[in-house]
């Protein structure tokens, strides 16, 4: 070992900064820890508390030089002519006491973002905030290690802690990056897989709990909390030819049938699997979700979030795909898996609130950073949860690149965005004197709805052929009419009105439905102001609601029939289709997220026929233009009984200017003989489907595949067709010519 360097610096003239280092309270310690210059020689000091010694090691030299200690876990040496700016100059060796490490100097390292980044950042329109901050392996200067940079601009100290470092804050205190309140370090020879948080002296001196990294993109197991350095690249993609015709396949003239699903309880329970659930659902979802004719896969938020019973509602992660199912690259494989399949993939995201848990984003700096301060703007009381601050620029900016990372790295083809409506108004679920009016005195949130605008239109540019849906359940006008047409910007809306008008109608018993007839025939009256997705979702199967069979009056059979004929009803109103897993078995009991899907219930033949119909539905769906095809065009639809209330019959045409395709629903269990319905074309017209088809568990009343018109007039048609409607049935007619 070669001779212990000196320092011209005597440390007694350091005392308050080290005290302050080895205290973790130092704002600044790039200004005392690593190479300085000292008149002709430099000077290294190096911050390891409980370490033996510290040596310095350099490329040709004799050995290592040791550091003297001055202060307990403070060395500081003289080194000579060791040049300033070169971290590869020079490597520390540190005797921990049983272990050594040899590493270059963190302090040696300049500043790590360019002045572009921490100008957009501070703008709130940095596109690719993800790559910014986070952690993330990479080189700097020839050295490999892991640079991590954090928002934090009111924290007086923030350090980087993990396994590495014994979780100790005193040992990686960071760089802040004035004006844009960004805190920045790279660790060298660190690797991807290490568990790491961020310990932050808050704004009024006190020392936080450890905060996981708000852009992280892989996290630990939960319920333990610590984010994952992750892999530099996730997956290598396979899916080009998917992605260049997406656009087409999420069109307005597309045929979109949704298969809404909960990772974690859709997979049967059949012990434990040594393959991750992302590769059984690969295995099994997906072909499932293609033989059943779905065109796309939805899944409830998978981002990280602290309590499994939220189904990730109250997500914290929201750039990470949760640690329950599998890695990140296992997420986007299972991704690559739907799109050779032919499956778009819809997930939810939850823009409008986040948990309360303090390794997240509450008070993150100390001050309410992320979250409204004032609780009547920044609190939810139906979820007891925290609003984000959409009017923060840099929070604005954080929400759009969570939605840009699912959509360019994940590749996924759709974000449908949970609870709109809890965002756009102020006084949502809130008592008088409970909320606080916007600039102009109203309960409108503006932030919320700029925030939506910028999100749509920055999804448009950047992500061609994605889409995104909205799940909106008021009448604000516009959610899918452009931005620049005073619109909010999405492609699709639920259809909330028509999904608790028609379950209502279905609820009740046939002999009343006579009195709730306009509960099937109102979704028309605004069935074009908006595009809209007809939805049977996870919310209507939760929480002493039912399952879709159990919500239907009768006996048994008449249970299942109305359920087919229902279907029969929503697979031909315009609209696209959405159904929650189970619902397509007529699953017995409602959801359960700690238990499957109630598979078993397929060894019952009702089961099975409700199975067969949905498949045959969705099949029928995409093969018929007219079904499809002018969803958002009035022309395309055509009442020709809206008014039979007294037999509970809804007959419809559906077109698309050259087929015409004929559907008659008959809500109750009486069969319906020589029902004349008037048609715009004389023929054949060929019955596609009957709800009540013995194949389906139906009791076989049909019209022997079809019937030919008669020159007898009927609603307003010189031509019509005197049809049998079974009972509790739907058929679907084609014109064949």
């Amino acid at each position: 070992m070669t001779s212990a360097p000196t320092s011209t610096t005597p440390a007694d003239a350091l005392d308050g900064d080290i005290q302050a280092l080895l205290s973790g309270r130092h704002a600044d310690p790039f200004r005392i820890l690593g190479p300085h210059r000292e008149d002709t020689r430099t000077v290294v000091r190096v911050l390891a508390p409980h370490a033996r010694r510290v040596s310095l090691v350099r490329d040709g030299a004799a050995g290592a030089a040791e550091l003297p200690q001055v202060r307990d876990g403070f060395f500081m040496g003289e080194a000579g002519d060791l040049p300033l700016g070169e971290p590869s100059a020079y490597r520390l060796r540190i005797d921990w006491g049983g272990a050594e490490q040899e590493t270059e100097d963190p302090y040696a390292f300049g500043p790590l973002l360019g002045d572009l980044d921490l100008y957009l950042i501070g703008e709130g329109r940095h596109e690719a905030l993800a790559d910014c901050l986070g952690s993330h392996v990479m080189t700097v200067q020839g050295v490999q290690g892991v640079r991590f940079a954090v928002w934090a601009p009111n924290a007086r100290r923030v350090s980087v802690v993990g396994d590495f470092n014994a979780w100790d804050g005193r040992r990686h205190p960071m760089r802040l990056r004035h004006g844009a309140g960004i805190w920045e370090l790279f660790i060298p020879r660190l690797q991807a897989g290490e568990r790491y948080k961020y310990e932050i002296v808050g704004a009024g001196g006190q020392l936080l709990p450890l905060k996981a990294d708000p852009l992280a993109r892989q996290t630990e197991m939960p319920p333990a909390t610590a984010s994952v350095v992750p892999p530099p690249e996730p997956f290598s993609w396979t899916d080009d030819e998917w992605m260049a015709t997406r656009a087409a396949r999420q069109a307005h003239d597309a045929p979109i049938s949704v298969y809404e699903v909960h990772a974690g309880s859709w997979l049967p329970r059949d012990g434990d699997s040594e393959e991750n659930v992302w590769q059984r659902l690969g295995d099994r979802l997906v072909p499932y979700a293609k033989d059943m004719g779905f065109t796309h896969l939805e899944l409830l938020p998978i981002m990280e979030h602290p309590f499994g019973g939220s189904w990730g509602y109250q997500p914290l992660g929201v750039f990470a795909p949760t640690a329950r199912y599998g890695t990140p690259a296992d997420f986007a494989r299972f991704v690559d898996r739907c799109h050779a399949a032919g499956l778009g993939v819809i997930l939810d995201w939850v823009p409008a609130h986040f948990p309360t848990d303090t390794h997240g984003l509450v008070e993150f700096d100390g001050t309410a950073l992320y979250e409204y301060s004032d609780p009547r703007e920044g609190f939810h009381p139906d979820w007891n949860t925290l609003i984000y601050n959409l009017g923060r620029t840099e929070v604005r900016n954080f929400m759009i690149a969570s939605a840009l990372e699912w959509l360019q790295r994940y590749h996924v083809d759709a974000l449908r965005v949970d609870a709109v409506a809890s965002m756009l108004y102020r006084d949502y679920s809130r008592n008088a004197g409970e909320w606080i009016p916007n600039r102009y005195g109203g309960r409108e949130n503006l932030e919320a709805v700029d925030f939506l605008r910028d999100m749509n239109a920055t999804v448009t540019r950047l992500c061609p052929g994605a889409i995104t849906v909205a799940e909106e359940s008021t009448a604000w006008p516009g959610v899918t009419a452009r931005p620049e047409d005073g619109g909010l910007g999405f492609t699709y809306k639920w259809n909330m009105g028509w999904m608790h008008d028609t379950l209502r109608y279905m609820h009740h018993e046939p002999v009343h439905r006579s009195y709730h007839h306009h509960d099937m025939t109102f979704g028309m009256v605004y069935a074009y102001s908006e595009r809209f997705i007809l939805p049977l979702s996870h919310d209507e199967v939760v929480h002493g609601k039912g399952s879709l069979l159990n919500k239907m009056p009768g006996d048994r059979w008449q249970r299942f029939a109305n359920l087919r004929a229902y279907f029969g009803f929503m697979w031909t109103h315009p609209g696209r289709k959405l159904l929650f897993m189970g619902g397509e078995i007529a699953q017995p009991a409602e959801w359960n997220h700690d238990a499957s899907v109630d598979w078993p219930a397929l060894d019952d033949p009702l089961h099975r026929g409700v199975q067969q119909l949905v498949r045959d539905l969705n099949n029928l769906y995409r093969e018929l233009p007219p079904l499809h095809r002018h969803d958002t065009d009035p022309g395309g639809f055509s009442w020709v009984v809206g008014d039979d209330a007294g037999n509970s019959v809804f007959a419809y045409m559906r077109n698309d200017g050259e087929r015409h395709v004929l559907a008659v629903c008959n809500f109750t269990p009486v069969p319906r003989h020589d029902y004349r319905i008037g048609v715009p074309r004389p023929g054949w017209w060929r019955e596609r489907l009957n709800t009540d088809a013995a194949d389906y568990g139906g009791s076989g009343v049909g019209n022997g595949g079809g019937r030919s018109t008669e020159a007898i007039a009927a609603h307003g048609q010189a031509q019509s067709l005197s049809l049998i409607l079974p009972p509790l049935g739907t058929v679907i007619l084609e014109y064949q010519g």
